[in-house]
């Protein structure tokens, strides 16, 4: 029997303060006018000093696991997906999770790749349960981007969020809830485009960087990087599996600007139906927007179980990737 790897729920968390475009006009030189046009960002969300990643994640991790019906002894893995994780190095801010969710006992880690991270994620997924290595893994792609804001520099802060997606990704023998292709790429020659410095001592008779230790971002650059190297995934993907745009139920690109999504979905024919847009509740939440995204048509009843989605992200790295699958749950 041909065995497939198949998403079978969604989920996300989001933290209680909602931050809106009025509240940076106390603190910056900026309007919710300039925001709104630039971003297409209305408001988002901020998670409290004392909530980090791992407490989002688990949080949507569960919800997950809910939906799926599975328990956690049932999970095999468990990956997460951050640029802002609870430590620097270690532990894994998926180990924080797994303890917080009592999963004992199993593999976890984190891999960085900014906001194709839960792309990157159903992609090592898919080749563990298709190699047979596990059933059921967990994937979550969670961020307290909060915590690595200058918010001082208003290029930068009013356009992210925080908050966490999540889903579990187990065997099946049905090709029509299946994932049906990944394609996940680099290329680390743009490595100045989007970054969060680390700022430490190289030893204790040097003195501090004078780095910034704040996420970093040539904003225009990576704009125009973004929509050319977006498009032209998504085509390829598209092309090599012989899928038109009219064949995708729901197009869920990373929310990371609304002229990005509005250009690259322009360029691709789908239709404003097919288009999912939450980034003006959002904002960007990196490693989480495109769980989320999918959660929020999920959860008003839009997505159902065998729709075909193409996913497309673009982040620091750079890294990029596409996806194409059914909804399995």
């Amino acid at each position: 029997m041909e065995r497939y790897a198949s998403l079978k729920s969604i989920a996300s968390y989001v933290p209680k303060r909602c931050v809106k475009n009025a509240d940076f006009e106390k603190i910056l030189d900026t309007s919710d006018t300039w925001i709104q046009k630039r971003t297409g960002i209305l408001e988002r969300y901020f998670a409290s000093d004392d909530q980090n990643s791992s407490d989002l994640g688990a949080e949507a991790g569960r919800i997950a696991l809910e939906r799926s019906g599975l328990q956690t002894k049932d999970i095999d893995l468990v990956m997460v997906a951050t640029l802002s994780p609870d430590y620097l190095g270690m532990p894994s801010t998926a180990c924080l999770i797994s303890a917080k969710l009592g999963i004992r006992d199993r593999p976890a880690f984190d891999i960085t790749t900014a906001c194709t991270g839960f792309i990157y994620l159903l992609s090592l997924a898919k080749a563990f349960i298709l190699s047979g290595t596990y059933e059921h893994i967990l994937i979550i792609g969670a961020e307290k981007v909060s915590s690595v804001l200058d918010f001082e520099d208003r290029s930068t802060c009013v356009l992210f969020g925080d908050g966490a997606g999540a889903a579990v990704v187990s065997a099946s023998c049905d090709k029509k809830n299946s994932i049906v292709d990944v394609h996940i790429s680099s290329d680390g020659t743009y490595c100045d485009l989007l970054s969060t410095p680390r700022v430490v001592r190289q030893s204790h008779f040097l003195k501090q960087s004078s780095l910034s230790p704040y996420l970093q971002m040539k904003g225009n650059e990576t704009f125009k990087l973004g929509v050319k190297t977006l498009a032209n995934d998504v085509e390829k993907i598209m092309k090599k599996n012989n899928v038109s745009s009219e064949d995708i139920d729901f197009f869920i690109p990373h929310q990371a600007n609304l002229r990005i999504i509005s250009a690259v979905g322009e360029q691709l024919n789908f239709s404003s139906e097919q288009v999912v847009i939450t980034v003006q509740k959002y904002g960007n939440t990196s490693a989480a927007s495109i769980p989320m995204a999918m959660n929020d048509i999920y959860e008003s009843g839009k997505l159902k179980n065998g729709d075909l989605m193409l996913l497309d992200a673009f982040g620091g790295g750079v890294t990029w990737g596409s996806a194409l699958l059914y909804f399995g749950g």
